[in-house]
């Protein structure tokens, strides 16, 4: 389902599950990697990457519905996943390999930046169009991260960002070629590991304290 590696002092924590939907064994692995990041001490960032077509196409409805997870619950845990990411106190980088749709969309506006693939993929927040309305902490969040206009766009009309376009909208902070988006975020990450990270968790813990508070519930 995902596979954690570390080159120099950059941390790379792969998502290899098809679409990389989440479910409560999703939030479980890549928690139990984000803990392993942290608990090696010296300078260190991370980037997140998907496998093939996909960064993260979002809920896995199917796995939801069969699972017997009470909504309210799975969605809070969704919540405080979002706000792990987001107060993570290290350097965060996602490399949107491909597709980022729905709730994976909203975790690479999580990380600190995005470097995306220029040929293929967008971003989408498409919930407009498939009648799940956003949750109070989901649109704090993506209005924590994007332009006011961006964000009222991308969740009123469901859009499709290529990278030229999410790179003209702020979604994103760079492009790169198939090739190039995984070498590109650990460039990156790497310039930004020395960042002392207790400095780096206060200063995410205070810029989104009020966006932290809903999205812990």
């Amino acid at each position: 389902m995902l596979d954690l590696s570390r080159q120099g002092d950059v941390w790379i924590l792969k998502f290899s599950a098809g679409e990389n939907r989440f479910s409560t064994p999703f939030f479980d692995r890549v928690e139990e990697a984000l803990a392993e990041v942290l608990r090696t001490p010296g300078p260190a960032a991370l980037v997140t990457v998907g496998d093939g077509k996909f960064y993260s196409n979002g809920i896995d409805l199917d796995w939801l519905g069969s699972s017997g997870t009470d909504l309210p619950v799975f969605l809070s845990r969704m919540h405080g996943f979002l706000g792990r990411f987001l107060a993570f106190p290290l350097p965060t980088i996602a490399a949107l390999n491909g597709h980022a749709f729905a709730g994976g969309g909203m975790l690479a506006l999580a990380h600190d930046f995005r470097v995306m693939r220029s040929d293929r993929g967008y971003f989408c927040l498409p919930e407009v169009d498939i009648a799940i309305p956003f949750t109070v902490p989901m649109s704090e969040l993506i209005k924590s991260k994007l332009a006011p206009q961006v964000a009222h766009r991308a969740m009123v009309t469901g859009r499709r960002y290529p990278a030229s376009e999410a790179l003209e909208a702020g979604i994103v902070d760079a492009v790169a070629s198939e090739a190039d988006v995984l070498p590109r975020a650990i460039a990156l990450a790497t310039e930004l590991a020395q960042k002392e990270r207790g400095t780096l968790g206060a200063i995410k813990e205070n810029a989104y304290a009020a966006n932290l508070a809903l999205l812990r519930g």
